[in-house]
């Protein structure tokens, strides 16, 4: 798999995905938010990490 994500796009999606997850793990968002914090920010901590996006593959953006 190729990546298409630079790695400033890389280090914002890392940092934002942590963030979302430790407003929903540390108990800071509660309810329905707190539990859509933790479902999403997955999302851009795995793609951060792996440095492929499937939505930039779609549209056929390249950051790097």
């Amino acid at each position: 798999m190729k990546m298409n994500e630079s790695s400033i796009d890389r280090g914002i999606r890392i940092v934002l995905g942590v963030a979302l997850l430790v407003l929903g793990f540390g108990g800071m968002v509660t309810g329905t938010w707190g539990t859509v914090f933790k479902i999403l920010g997955f999302i851009p901590l795995l793609t951060g990490i792996i440095g492929y996006c499937p939505i930039y593959s779609l549209l056929k953006i390249k950051t790097n």
